[in-house]
């Protein structure tokens, strides 16, 4: 066997090790799936009365992909939760000792969140169809809509795996990943138009921060909103977020110790 067939069968080989410890973890399963349907039914039926989205005749058309861009980035608190607790517990340092890939680790984690992300997706869409959400454009965009949405899940969750290695605990990891990604979220086009916005954070929602872009590719290819450069721009935000932060984070766990 070659290097890289040893490195992606190492990687499977943990990816089903992270699968297997979410039965035992029911409470990052619920966050997996409760959080976000409790984000669409605040949002359609607390606040979509008051929200107007000139161009969706529907407020769950334009709140929907927003909702899934942010949810396949909260995905990615699992990776860094996961790796900082293995990091206390010591298992990275054996994981190190093992005649294993360096990156298997890293990979085969991120490698399983792409199967909860896809689980996520599943259920906001089930959950979009209930409240008033309809795909309105071909059925090939919307495969290349979920596919993207993946993308995004994957790139986040190397940023995640980042945050993981280098913070000291789980509890600061989620208290991180949460500062961080947080206002990104809010500060975009995913919940309300930027135009609604004051003009300094328009300017930001609207041309600066990459979620906006993400969820507008989204947006695009659900609901067949005006695309634009957002799907080329989303899909290069996404390879940009894997190579810088893949690196970063094999170069940090490399350095890891037991903390």
């Amino acid at each position: 066997m070659t290097a890289l067939r040893y490195a992606v069968s190492d990687a499977g080989v943990l990816a089903v090790r992270s699968l297997k410890r979410i039965p035992r973890q029911p409470d990052l399963l619920t966050g997996y799936t409760i959080q976000p349907v409790m984000f669409v039914l605040l949002f359609v039926y607390v606040f979509g009365g008051a929200i107007q989205t000139p161009g969706y005749e529907d407020y769950a058309d334009f709140l929907l992909p927003g909702i899934i861009v942010q949810t396949m980035a909260f995905g990615g608190f699992v990776t860094a939760l996961g790796l900082s607790e293995d990091l206390r517990k010591g298992l990275v340092d054996r994981f190190r000792s093992l005649p294993m890939a360096r990156s298997a680790v890293l990979t085969g984690r991120t490698f399983a969140d792409i199967a909860l992300n896809a689980l996520s997706l599943a259920v906001m869409i089930a959950v979009g169809l209930v409240v008033g959400f309809a795909f309105s454009s071909s059925p090939l965009e919307v495969v290349a809509g979920i596919g993207l949405m993946l993308l995004i899940g994957y790139a986040f969750s190397w940023i995640f795996a980042f945050i993981g290695l280098i913070v000291s605990s789980p509890e600061s990891a989620n208290a991180f990943g949460f500062i961080l990604i947080f206002p990104l979220t809010f500060a975009s086009s995913a919940f309300v138009p930027p135009e609604s916005m004051p003009d300094w954070l328009q300017t930001f929602a609207a041309d600066i921060n990459p979620f906006s872009t993400m969820v507008d590719a989204a947006r695009a290819l659900f609901v067949g909103g005006p695309a634009g450069n957002d799907v080329w721009g989303a899909t290069l935000w996404c390879l940009g977020l894997i190579a810088v932060f893949s690196t970063l984070a094999v170069h940090r766990y490399r350095r890891a110790v037991t903390r």
